[in-house]
């Protein structure tokens, strides 16, 4: 069995994802994702804790897909302003190439209630963050924390059009419909 190499984490990922799908998250072992990945069970645990870490890796990055290009901007920012711009920001992520791996792994995170409640708990952490991050630049309550659930709502929407079968949309294209939806409701006639 090889040992590391270029890409070893992303062969791990999609390998995994592939037993996943094809016999059950549940009924999948590290062992099995190890062997038909050619890597070692200890390369696998060099790059992942468990294989619930395959599908959830990269939380620091996906908070800051959406913290960073806030923190980016002055504090005068408006909410809103500020969540759309972190929203058409974290499309660049989001490209055709990654909406292939994004649909399966949501497939494999649907039929598992584990799985569904840690993406849950994700969700969860982001709201948080951006509501302590826009309260540090001076967004009173209530409109931190309707601000920072709003965005996660719209991305969470954006998210699963994006991935939805026979969508080709970009990202982008599809937070800023949202958001467009969004204001219309909130002030009609603009």
């Amino acid at each position: 069995m090889a040992r590391w190499q270029p890409g070893t984490r992303e062969r791990l990922q999609t390998t995994a994802l592939q037993l996943f799908a094809s016999q059950g998250y549940d009924q999948t072992t590290v062992a099995e994702i190890a062997a038909a990945a050619e890597v070692t069970e200890r390369t696998f645990f060099r790059h992942f804790a468990d294989k619930r870490e395959v599908l959830f890796a990269g939380q620091a990055d996906f908070l800051g897909m959406f913290t960073g290009p806030i923190e980016a901007l002055p504090d005068d920012t408006p909410p809103f302003v500020a969540i759309r711009n972190a929203l058409v920001s974290a499309g660049a992520f989001f490209d055709d190439e990654k909406r292939p791996f994004s649909r399966a792994r949501q497939s494999v995170v649907d039929q598992n209630p584990a799985l569904r409640e840690r993406e849950l708990g994700k969700l969860a952490t982001l709201k948080v963050r951006l509501g302590e991050l826009l309260r540090s630049r001076g967004v009173p309550e209530p409109a931190a924390t309707i601000a920072a659930e709003t965005g996660v709502t719209v991305f969470h929407l954006s998210f699963q059009q994006w991935i939805a079968e026979g969508e080709q949309r970009s990202f982008e294209d599809i937070a800023a419909e949202r958001l467009d939806a969004l204001t219309a409701i909130v002030h009609p006639g603009r």
